[in-house]
């Protein structure tokens, strides 16, 4: 069986339309393609969105205010959480338009301590639906369930009462072999990955109105590399920095507004690239067995070397390294914390997945009880991510309302 291509149309198929091509000819998998030259990693369901809230404001929440969903997109906001615990389940239909079994589904809990405490816990598990494997001369065997899942554990502590700081420790377990067995090695995946993020708000004074400034920062799924064979194939897991801003303005005692500005870039090796004969095949080194690399750097290294070193392997050099900034904003009102409106939008350069969509989605909460519900709306017509929905159902309570 051919279980490398195989997982790479898996990881293509749930990390959008990075490699959708499925990589079908050499030039293609070098990353050759009319100059593009797209970053793919293992397991990238870790790096989606998997509630309605941030996803409504497109994928921008790393400044955001403290909410049940901060497990994920800033560990350091829990310590703000006002709320004494919170409970709440996420689900998506994911790539509805050409597959009609896959699904995200999301479930978080925190807990605050005291006043600068908190911790929490989060389980993600990403069913990629049933798929018909073959052998290499194509012919059918048996029909597998693939899927992958997330193990998370926070805990978050003011520094002050305007900072803190938070880390999550994460399990990452891949099974996208199913129960294969025969003449492969192919096995399930694990990994161990960590969160550390920073908060810091600042309360204003703008235009008359009593207004918030707040900014955060995550260094998020730094760890090590997964195997899904008892080779020395290793795949780096998607390792992101994200840096990001919030404005929150109180209108009066009942109306507020806030807009929010994320930037953030895979910490992953850039694909070299691969120096091609007359006939458009890659070169490859008879010595190594490897291919020739013409531009860029080896992208088979260590996970602190190719961590530290993906701020500059882009074979382009500045200009491609700007490319793999993936852009997000969002804009968020809010009636008496009671209905909320969000719109949002991302994009990312057309030589790094080309992902432009718009968002949009509403909340509503009764007492402790709350329902998020997002849409996003792709830029190009039939795109994979159309008609993505998310709905999320929460749970917030205080001490006194128990």
């Amino acid at each position: 069986m051919k279980y490398r291509l195989f997982r790479i149309i898996l990881i293509a198929a749930g990390f959008t339309p990075l490699a959708l091509a499925a990589q079908t000819n050499n030039q293609k998998i070098t990353g050759q393609d009319d100059g593009r030259n797209p970053i793919t990693v293992a397991v990238p369901f870790v790096s989606f969105a998997p509630d309605s809230r941030g996803s409504a404001l497109g994928d921008a929440g790393v400044a955001s205010s403290p909410d049940v969903y901060s497990n994920y997109w800033n560990s350091a906001k829990l310590a703000f959480i006002e709320k004494d615990l919170g409970v709440s389940f996420s689900y998506s239909p994911w790539l509805g338009k050409i597959i009609n079994d896959m699904s995200l589904n999301y479930l978080t809990f925190y807990k605050r301590i005291d006043r600068i405490q908190s911790f929490g816990f989060s389980f993600r598990y990403f069913d990629l639906g049933e798929i018909q494997l073959t052998s290499e001369n194509g012919d059918p065997l048996n029909i597998e369930n693939p899927y992958e899942l997330a193990l998370d554990g926070t805990y978050s502590r003011k520094l002050t009462e305007k900072m803190s700081v938070g880390v999550t420790g994460r399990f990452i377990w891949s099974n996208i072999a199913g129960n294969i067995t025969g003449n492969t090695d192919a096995k399930a995946g694990t990994s161990v990955a960590v969160d550390i993020g920073y908060y810091y708000k600042q309360p204003i004074i703008f235009s008359g109105t009593d207004s918030e400034l707040a900014f955060g920062a995550t260094l998020s799924n730094f760890g090590q590399k997964i195997n899904y064979s008892n080779e020395s194939n290793e795949d780096f897991i998607p390792t992101t920095l994200r840096l990001g801003s919030a404005f929150k303005s109180n209108l009066d005692p009942y109306n507020s507004i806030t807009l929010l500005l994320d930037f953030s870039k895979l910490l992953v090796p850039t694909p070299p690239i691969y120096e091609l004969d007359n006939n458009g095949d890659p070169v490859i080194d008879p010595s190594t067995g490897e291919f020739v690399i013409a531009k860029g750097k080896d992208p088979n290294r260590t996970l602190m070397a190719g961590t530290f070193g993906s701020f500059g392997d882009a074979p382009d050099g500045f200009v491609e390294e700007m490319q793999e900034v993936m852009i997000s904003v969002g804009a968020e009102y809010n009636y008496q914390d009671v209905f909320a409106v969000r719109i949002g939008y991302f994009t990312e350069s057309k030589n790094k997945g080309d992902r432009k969509f718009f968002t949009a989605g509403v909340g509503f909460k009764y007492q402790v009880f709350g329902v998020d519900f997002s849409y996003l709306v792709p830029q190009k017509k039939d795109h994979p991510l159309g008609d993505t929905l998310r709905l999320s159902f929460q749970f917030n309570m205080d001490k006194n309302e128990s």
